[in-house]
């Protein structure tokens, strides 16, 4: 089944606009075009419906492939352009290549057209899986950096390469002072084996899923945390290293230890008062 195509070509003369579409035909492609040769119907064109593709001459009386490629970079379009000419040597190719045209060829070797078309297809749509991909991780390193909780990103050997602002506030060191040391600064000396036993768990591919425990503050005190920590996977399925996500639960104890000790406070007086009445002397 062909192709499907939509091409704007800027092109002052209808009989080599008609061999750049035979050409994109002979190569498999079903084609819709349009002919365009001033900016003011390239512009109409580009704002009328979608393009898949510019396929413009260099030499245009008034107009042309540099004003072309202007307009088109101006849009900030980012479907392939192609530049044709008659005229075009190899230092002038370079030269609109560099200024953002993503492929030249010259008139007589438009029997080049379909495969660089293709060529290009292809690589804008990498572009744009690119862009996808860039944006999205940007997306997710904004999430990360406002969060509230402390989230590390930490190689299997526990070196850590990325620290969040929530890990700036809960143990006081700067992303700076931790880039490219161990977790394991952040772990009292009286409990050695906490360490090793979450990396050897998270290389076999486990959780380490809301477990409550103590980190050290860069200013030496103890802080309560409730930490969970997942393997990161790379793209073929190999563990990679460790996320770990941590909530500072100090304010929670000291809540909870409150309330145990208002309910012994009142348990305490309760009892008291049971045993002032059963040992109050019965009146005659």
């Amino acid at each position: 089944m062909p192709d499907s195509l939509r091409v704007l070509i800027v092109e002052d003369s209808i009989d080599d606009t008609f061999i750049i579409v035979h050409e994109l035909l002979r190569g498999g492609f079903e084609v819709t075009s349009d002919r365009v040769e001033t900016a003011k119907a390239m512009e109409n064109a580009l704002a009328g419906q979608t393009w898949d593709l510019i396929i413009s001459d260099y030499s245009i009386p008034g107009f042309g492939g540099v004003a072309a490629l202007e307009l088109y970079q101006r849009k900030g379009l980012e479907m392939p352009f192609i530049m044709v000419s008659g005229v075009m040597g190899e230092e002038l190719a370079v030269e609109m290549v560099k200024a953002g045209a993503h492929y030249y060829l010259t008139k007589a070797h438009l029997d080049r057209l379909a495969d660089a078309v293709r060529q290009e297809l292809r690589a804008a749509g990498e572009r744009q899986i690119r862009k996808q991909t860039e944006a999205t991780a940007a997306y997710l390193s904004s999430l990360v950096e406002s969060c509230d909780d402390a989230i590390i990103g930490q190689t299997l050997d526990g070196t850590i390469v990325s620290w969040n602002s929530g890990a700036e506030r809960l143990y006081g060191f700067s992303s700076r002072e931790m880039a490219g040391r161990s977790v394991s600064i952040l772990i009292p000396k009286y409990r050695p084996d906490e360490l090793p036993s979450i990396l050897d768990k998270i290389r076999g591919g486990g959780h380490v899923e809301r477990s409550e425990t103590i980190r050290l503050h860069k200013d030496g005190t103890f802080i309560e945390v409730s930490e969970t920590v997942s393997p990161i996977m790379a793209a073929d399925g190999r563990i990679i290293g460790a996320s770990n996500v941590a909530r500072d639960i100090s304010r929670r104890r000291e809540e909870e230890n409150e309330r145990l000790t208002l309910i012994q406070e009142l348990t305490a007086a309760l009892t008291h008062a049971e045993g002032a009445k059963a040992g109050a002397a019965p009146r005659v």
